[in-house]
């Protein structure tokens, strides 16, 4: 198998490896890292501040918002200055599952900084932040 393969297929091992270590969770994962965003975050955020952050489409975080609203983890609160616009506020059932789930939802990276240690936990986290930004370019040369 060539370089190119093989680094593929432990990237798509460890997203698959991180990504199975939530199951536990009553949302899925992005709706809850979505929630933590919105929890720990001071200011009001609007879908757009979401989808900025996340890297993902207006659509797709007003999706996620929109289906966390129905099962009452969020709620969208109209601007006062701007009615068009709308604030996305954690009820206090979100705040509930973000401090019981937090420790649970971030363990398979606790765990990598545990076993490789700082030096080597922080190489690994700045090679996957130059990663991401070469994608992120790449996406925006599209």
């Amino acid at each position: 198998m060539d370089e190119i393969a093989s680094a593929s297929e432990q990237i798509s091992l460890f997203c698959r490896l991180n990504v199975n270590a939530k199951v536990d969770l009553p949302i899925r994962s992005s709706e809850m890292g979505m929630l933590i965003y919105l929890c720990q975050k001071d200011a009001q955020a609007t879908p757009m501040a979401v989808a900025d952050y996340f890297q993902v489409t207006k659509a797709m975080a007003t999706n996620m918002a929109t289906a966390l609203v129905k099962q009452g983890y969020l709620q969208k609160v109209p601007s006062k200055t701007d009615r068009r616009q709308k604030y996305l506020v954690p009820t206090d059932q979100a705040r509930a599952l973000v401090a019981t789930t937090y420790q649970q939802y971030y363990q398979s990276v606790q765990l990598i900084k545990a076993k490789l240690g700082d030096a080597q936990f922080d190489q690994l986290i700045h090679s996957l932040a130059l990663a991401n930004q070469v994608l992120l370019e790449a996406k925006r040369d599209e």
